[in-house]
């Protein structure tokens, strides 16, 4: 059976940041994905490609479209590497911070309560801004600057009083920073390879974001996230359903899952093993899971604070813009611009909300137009919608003349916009498993009643203010709603009582198991959910990886103490640290007793994170050591293995003498079979001319000896030995990873540069010009 040290389940906000986290960190990494991976081109547009866009493996349908259905609520998902990424509307908003509520009643008994806040959470939003890459709609630029929903969201707010805004969009209609918004110009490269290996290009405002992007002008995880996982490293495995979770002898947990073919609808069924198992499955997915396993210590919290994050769709037909002419919702992305409703938190009354603008692809419009001859096919449709509605509302008109008529003739244009609210919802619904093992939900519309009133009143006025006819969605008639944010069914909480996952995201009582998605989440964002999400996967991924923010998660190593804390390293409070990533590669000979140059033999390479805790205190230090940690790629030793202990020395004196000094590594891991092995290597920094700088700063000698050896320890022979190199792309990209974390980073880094180009010119400066460090 094979066995890593990582295994997410679901590639959505939580999943991918997990899978790009945890790789960086050196762990092995596998990324189990349900649905296809969809690169630019690959999303479907005709009507055969779509009719075959669902996700229904029973019924031979692998798309990325997962439809569920429940009492009081309907919910649309997706299935494919990236997750709702695919198909959201790309907006990045992060959640207002008085709406992190604290033991706030609810309306049938108990209370929500968020055990994070906006402070612990505003570091990570900007993390995952920077990984995605946010845009705000370039108004300010044409053709931008013609949208005329966007224009007419801005004047209903005006005149309403409301706030008006153009949010963080995940969408590049810039070919790079700094760069004036253009359509259809090819997009930069970034500094990892994409995953599909397609160009991409920037927005062509064709308003087909919620059925996949087919430029790549959508930030999507796959683009970013995922692809950054997969360049350090991670496994990420498409068309692989899991479909339970045990736990595993000794410790860890087993996955069991089945990988899908879909060309013959054939079934794989498997098992890995692992450390951490992160779930990343989707409110519904990771709900249903962690319900099913009966895992034993499980909180008894499993399947409550559910919600829709006060998901509503409206319409407004026959809408007009600035120049009275009916609105064009296509020609643009899904959402532009957003109108905030106050809650009775911070000045408003009742609970808040957000209003966006809608929009359909651009296609669907040119193909209403193309077949309208001359409007049968618009008038058509608004025929069949009203005798919809008639329908659902128990209407007893059968007088159809006026209707037919107006159908056989006459014309009329109907601006239809879509309008999307969200807001803060009551979140008490519960999720449970039937008798059959579905997953069925308890949750009405009833006690957030007084929300959805007053968020429709408020799209009634803005439905005034821009002449138009406002219509309920049909579901609503009968007292539904659809939602494409579904919350909640394993939250966070300060307890066992309260949550089923402490404040970082580990399961109460189950070490080593993460929630990382919206079930982790006890009531409604309010604002789109999606950078929350990953925000909060963000702060899951630092406590796992370091242990650093408090009690909660364990450190990588499980139950052993951290990196820091082995070697007496973090950084103390009002000193700055910094650190920087090494990637090598090369050969490694078994055998061997000394590392050689020419000796054929198998692939080795490692890539470390090299931290200098306070960075003051190591230029002091004549042993100038610092931590590295990461991981080693050795295929003879089981694949890729997290360094356990990682020690690293700069420039210190060999015994060459005068003239030479050392770059010294030493770093503890265990082979596949629970052997621990030591690599210790060296790079020489001799005497000689400038020439030899880059040969000698970028090759490593090395032997692997058996058992984790401290820097006294004799070596006694070597297994085998070997030479590692830093190619010059990889160094390119290591000038790139240095970072510093403290009062004083940009002095400190200059410091540090001083100190080595010193060093360097110590050893291969001309003779009589050099200078002490």
């Amino acid at each position: 059976m094979e066995h890593v040290d990582a295994v997410i389940v679901g590639s959505g906000f939580g999943g991918a940041v997990a899978a790009y986290r945890l790789a960086e960190a050196g762990l092995a990494t596998v990324v189990l994905e349900r649905g296809r991976t969809y690169a630019p081109g690959d999303f479907p547009r005709s009507p055969a490609e779509m009719a075959k866009a669902f996700w229904d493996p029973s019924e031979h349908l692998y798309g990325m479209f997962d439809v569920w259905s429940f009492k009081g609520c309907d919910a649309v998902v997706s299935s494919g590497l990236g997750g709702g990424s695919l198909i959201y509307a790309n907006v990045l908003l992060r959640k207002d911070e008085k709406w992190f509520v604290h033991e706030q009643a609810l309306p049938g008994g108990g209370y929500e309560h968020w055990p994070v806040t906006r402070a612990d959470l505003e570091t990570h939003y900007d993390d995952v801004e920077r990984m995605i890459g946010v845009q705000r709609y370039p108004v300010e630029h044409t053709p931008y600057s013609e949208t005329g929903k966007t224009q007419a969201m801005q004047d209903a707010a005006a005149q309403l009083g409301l706030e008006w805004f153009r949010p963080p969009l995940a969408i590049s209609f810039a070919a790079h920073a700094g760069a004036v918004p253009r359509p259809r110009e090819p997009l930069a490269e970034r500094p990892y390879p994409n995953l599909h290996g397609v160009l991409r290009t920037t927005c062509r405002l064709c308003g087909e974001c919620d059925i996949g992007c087919n430029d790549g002008s959508k930030n999507s995880l796959d683009h970013t996230y995922l692809s950054a996982a997969a360049h350090l490293g991670a496994d990420l495995r498409a068309l692989t359903e899991v479909k339970g979770i045990r736990l595993r002898e000794g410790g860890g947990y087993l996955v069991d899952y089945v990988r899908h073919d879909p060309e013959t609808g054939g079934r794989r069924q498997g098992t890995i093993g692992c450390a951490r198992l992160v779930m990343a499955a989707g409110t519904y997915g990771t709900t249903r899971l962690l319900l099913g396993s009966r895992l034993p210590g499980m909180s008894g919290a499993l399947g409550t604070r559910f919600s829709g994050n006060g998901d509503l769709l409206t319409f407004l037909f026959k809408a007009t813009g600035r120049d009275r002419k009916p609105l064009d919702p296509g020609g643009a992305p899904v959402i532009t611009s957003a109108i905030r409703i106050p809650d009775e938190l911070d000045g408003g009354q009742g609970r808040g909300a957000y209003i966006e603008d809608g929009g359909y692809p651009a296609f669907v419009d040119w193909v209403l137009q193309g077949l309208d001859v001359p409007g049968q096919v618009t008038r058509a449709a608004e025929f069949l919608w009203e005798r919809f509605l008639r329908f659902l509302s128990g209407d007893s008109d059968t007088n159809l003349s006026a209707e037919l008529a107006g159908l056989a003739g006459g014309s009329h244009a109907v601006g239809t916009l879509p309008l999307l609210g969200m807001g803060r919802d009551i979140p008490d619904g519960v999720l449970r498993l039937d008798g059959e093992g579905r997953l069925t939900t308890d949750w009405t519309v009833g006690t957030s009643r007084a929300y959805f009133d007053r968020l429709r009143t408020t799209m009634q006025r803005i439905g005034d203010v821009l002449g138009a006819d406002y219509e309920d969605n049909p579901l609503w008639l009968r007292k539904r709603v659809i939602s494409v944010h579904p919350l909640g069914g394993a939250p966070l909480g300060r307890h066992q009582g309260e949550g089923v996952c402490d404040r970082f995201g580990e399961v109460f009582g189950l070490p080593g198991l993460y929630i990382a998605d919206g079930a982790a989440l006890p009531g409604p964002v309010g604002a789109n959910p999606a950078l929350t999400i990953a925000a909060l996967a963000e702060r899951m991924c630092r406590q796992l990886i370091h242990g650093d923010l408090g009690p909660g998660a364990g450190a990588v190593g499980g139950s052993a103490p951290s990196q820091g804390a082995v070697d007496g390293g973090g950084r103390a409070e009002g000193s700055t640290s910094l650190s920087f990533t090494e990637e090598m590669k090369g050969r490694y000979v078994a055998g061997a007793a000394e590392p050689c140059t020419d000796e054929p033999g198998e692939r080795l390479a490692f890539r470390l994170t090299i931290t200098l805790d306070d960075v003051d205190r190591f230029l002091g230090d004549p042993e100038r050591q610092a931590r590295a940690e990461g991981w080693i790629d050795w295929p003879g030793g089981g694949g890729r293995r997290r360094v356990e202990r990682g020690m690293f020395h700069l420039f210190v004196p060999d015994d060459g003498g005068a003239g030479h000094k050392e770059m010294r590594y030493r770093l503890h891991f265990t082979d596949v079979r629970g052997e621990p092995r030591t690599l210790a290597g060296w790079k020489n920094l001799s005497d000689g001319p400038p020439t030899h700088v880059w040969p000698d700063t970028t090759t490593l000698y090395y032997r692997i000896h058996a058992g984790h050896l401290g820097e006294g320890d004799p070596e006694g022979a070597a297994l085998g030995a070997g030479t590692l190199h830093i190619r010059l792309a990889d160094f390119l990209e290591q000038l790139t990873t240095f970072r510093t974390e403290g009062p004083d980073g940009a002095s400190a880094l200059h410091r540090f540069g001083r100190f080595f180009l010193g060093e360097l010119w110590d050893v291969y400066g001309p003779d009589g010009c050099r200078t002490a460090s």
